[in-house]
Formats: structure tokens, C-alpha cells, sequence
């Protein structure tokens, strides 16, 4: 069963920026699809982000375009994300999971704090 790890996040100002890392342990396939989602107290769990394992594919939730990217690195197992012009309201756990259907065991997440 593939799990996934999360790292990158922590304390940033408003309108800095954070690359987030999401490896992947097991089996990753190019017709797999993988996404960031984020958490805020009291919130149910959003999709921010996704990405195909192969080709250009891409989603973003409307609040995170032309701030934030999505890519990935195969051979790494890794999909990233790059959060530029950090807004508070992007303050939450960050987690990633499969894009379509998040049925991997969810990880501990990392926490963005965006704050002055």
C-alpha cells in the first residue's frame, strides 16, 4: 500500500515562499494522479493541487492559481509543491494523497504558517 511523506512546511511572512515535498513509499504509476490537499481546524480536508504522473496535467483550486505550482519528479517518487506570494489564508496542514480518489493512508501532514 503506497504511503505518503510530507516535508518542507513552517513559518513564512506574507508574500514569501515554501516548496513542499511529498514522497511517495511503493508502487507510483504514470496513469496515478496525485494532489495536495490542506487542513485548517474545525475544516473539512480540500483538494489545493494535483498532478498525472505523466504528461502535463495539472488542477488547481481557483484561491491557489498563479501562486502555486505543482510538478514531480518520477524517478523520486516525489511530487512537489512551490507556494509563492504566501497568503494568511493558506495557513493549514498541508497533506498529499492520490488527486482522484484520496484512499492512502494519510500522513502526518506539514504545517504552513503564514503570518507577519
Amino acid at each position: 500500500q503506497v504511503q505518503f511523506v510530507e516535508s518542507g512546511g513552517g513559518p513564512v511572512q506574507p508574500g514569501g515562499s515554501l516548496r513542499l515535498s511529498c514522497v511517495a513509499s511503493g508502487s507510483i504509476f504514470s496513469t496515478d494522479t496525485v494532489g495536495w490537499y490542506r487542513q485548517t481546524p474545525g475544516t473539512l480536508r480540500t483538494l489545493v493541487a494535483r498532478i498525472l504522473m505523466s504528461g502535463d496535467s495539472t488542477y488547481y483550486t481557483d484561491s491557489v492559481k498563479g501562486r502555486f505550482t505543482i510538478s514531480r519528479d518520477n524517478a523520486k517518487k516525489t511530487v512537489y509543491l512551490q507556494m509563492n506570494s504566501l497568503k494568511p489564508e493558506d495557513t493549514a496542514v498541508y497533506y498529499c494523497n492520490y488527486g482522484m480518489s484520496p484512499n492512502a493512508p494519510w500522513g502526518q501532514g506539514t504545517q504552513v504558517t503564514v503570518s507577519s
